[in-house]
């Protein structure tokens, strides 16, 4: 049998609680009453949650003694029950609740669980009790009408930085968060979202053929840019057990990833997942080791890629940008042959990178606009047809 020390305070509360009384009060009721949960107490009346913690729900709370919250820094407590912190608050203290009424038992049997702020907690169960992320319980199924309170010995935090910023503090997307920005998507990163970001680490975008990150960098390719990157965007909070699951999840690209799981983990179309359910404030990150690309964008997107080359290429040109021009053909030319597999037929990809590799032998700018136009506009027939 599995065992818990309890505190001479945590027992008090336990057989409280849990007299017939008890039971019939409701979660705020029952923490009142029992008097050593008075800074939660107060936390969740600033946090405006008492007549939530109230409601029919159930619940389930981790409840953190006076004692727990007194291990924080000094004024923590004082600053965060400041009326300006007021969401902060809210997100602590939803991070300590759980939807549904989940007993020790049932604590015992999982690793993690979604939290009613949507991040989610880390259950670790063994011989000497029940942690969750890093408090230990020490008193448990304390039942209420609406729920059920287990005491826990420190407060639990939830992440603070969201998207951009907790790959930022990492250190191993710098060409992602370059990505990123040129293509005009932090924004929509530090949203509330949430969003699931299947990330590609440095040294994965260092695995595609060289000249590719920089072409897409160009001013001129940011929509080829943002399709990529939206490849690799879900809507949505997907953890991964969630996600190996489902076996798909569709991305803001518009196309669908398959997700696979096998002896060597788990794979988004091909690609390691190496740390999978980072948390941010507005996500979930999953880090892979290799750069994702849409399988196939239909005949009609490739000609209006064209379209658009066309249009800038010819404008760079008769600004006498001729370098500039072939640049941008160039880049919706490797576009269409690594992003966009089964979009032309096999003789026609392999025509194009002929004249691809006939085009960059040429050192005359001049020259090479001209043949990667050409080469250009006879995919865009053939996409016609």
């Amino acid at each position: 049998m599995k065992r818990f020390l309890l505190s001479t305070a945590a027992v008090a509360c336990l057989f409280a609680a849990n007299s017939p009384t008890a039971q019939s009060q409701d979660i705020v009721d029952t923490a009142v009453k029992a008097g050593n949960f008075k800074t939660l107490v107060a936390a969740v009346k600033a946090a405006g949650l008492v007549d939530t913690l109230k409601g029919a729900g159930p619940f389930t709370v981790f409840a953190p003694t006076d004692e727990a919250f007194a291990k924080l820094p000094a004024g923590t407590v004082e600053t965060l029950l400041k009326p300006e912190n007021k969401g902060q608050l809210v997100s602590i203290l939803t991070y300590h609740v759980l939807p549904g009424s989940v007993d020790a038992r049932t604590a015992f049997g999982v690793s993690s669980a979604v939290t009613v702020n949507g991040q989610a907690i880390d259950i670790d169960a063994s011989l000497t009790g029940l942690k969750i992320d890093n408090a230990k319980v020490v008193a448990t199924d304390i039942k209420c009408s609406n729920g059920v309170i287990h005491v826990i010995d420190s407060v639990i935090l939830p992440a603070t930085d969201n998207i951009p910023a907790a790959a930022t503090k990492a250190g191993a997307f710098n060409t992602l968060l370059a990505a990123a920005k040129a293509a005009g998507l932090v924004d929509a990163l530090s949203s509330d979202g949430p969003l699931t970001v299947f990330a590609p680490t440095d040294d994965a975008f260092a695995k595609l053929p060289a000249g590719t990150v920089e072409n897409l960098l160009k001013p001129e390719n940011k929509a080829q840019l943002a399709a990529v990157l939206k490849y690799h965007v879900v809507a949505g909070r997907v953890f991964a057990a969630d996600a190996i699951k489902a076996g798909t999840a569709k991305t803001l690209q518009g196309q669908s990833v398959t997700i696979t799981y096998g002896a060597n983990g788990v794979k988004v179309d091909g690609a390691n997942v190496v740390t999978p359910n980072l948390e941010t404030t507005n996500g979930v990150i999953h880090v892979i080791d290799a750069v994702i690309l849409p399988k196939k964008m239909t005949a009609m997107n490739a000609r209006q890629m064209i379209e658009q080359a066309i249009a800038t290429g010819s404008e760079k040109f008769n600004s006498h940008d001729h370098a500039g021009c072939a640049a941008v053909y160039t880049g919706t030319m490797q576009t269409i042959m690594t992003s966009m597999p089964g979009t032309i037929s096999e003789h026609e990809a392999k025509m194009l990178s002929s004249h691809m590799n006939s085009c960059m032998s040429t050192s005359c700018m001049t020259e090479r606009s001209w043949k990667l136009r050409t080469a250009l506009e006879s995919t865009y027939t053939a996409l016609a047809n």
